[in-house]
């Protein structure tokens, strides 16, 4: 099990349309992806950060896990999204190590993922989304160019090392 990204940031926010004109004016952000989620009580804004997103959260009901955080702590940042290419043996293999998991089984979220959120008590004080995007079918296999460092490739890595055993004499 490996992280393979991070998916998401979600932001707690009291009024939507206000966060998202207020990154619009101040970052250039721009809304990818709109959704109400009633199950866990919320609209969505996604604005796209590089091939990372900014999730927006209002709560539409009192009683969402959204409501209460903002109650608790008011708007700020509300859980870190990784991207892994098996949420459920993710799950699994953490479950395994002893973290304490908000979902016992992974269930369905925004644009189509699987998802499961990790308990903060087990994360150093971060509550956690697990995120399985189907739009990212090689998410994580060994060579996807979409994960490595822009304009570093494998063979300039050992390029760099070679280079650098040749300046030593080595």
């Amino acid at each position: 099990m490996r992280l393979r990204r991070i998916d998401h940031v979600g932001y707690a926010v009291t009024d939507l349309d206000e966060a998202v004109e207020h990154h619009r004016r101040l970052y250039g952000a721009v809304v990818t992806h709109t959704e109400t989620i009633e199950r866990d009580g919320v609209r969505e804004a996604l604005l796209a950060v590089g091939e990372s997103f900014l999730q927006l959260l209002e709560p539409i009901r009192d009683d969402s896990p959204v409501a209460t955080f903002l109650r608790r702590h008011g708007p700020g940042v509300h859980h870190v999204g990784y991207g892994v290419a098996d949420v459920t043996a993710t799950l699994r293999d953490l479950r395994a190590e002893g973290i304490r998991v908000v979902d016992e089984v992974p269930r369905h979220g925004s644009r189509g993922c699987l998802v499961a959120f990790l308990h903060p008590k087990s994360t150093m004080g971060a509550l956690i989304e697990l995120v399985e995007d189907p739009s990212r079918p090689t998410d994580g296999i060994p060579g996807d160019a979409r994960l490595r460092p822009r304009g570093l490739t494998p063979p300039l890595h050992r390029t760099l090392g070679t280079a650098s055993r040749d300046a030593d004499g080595g």
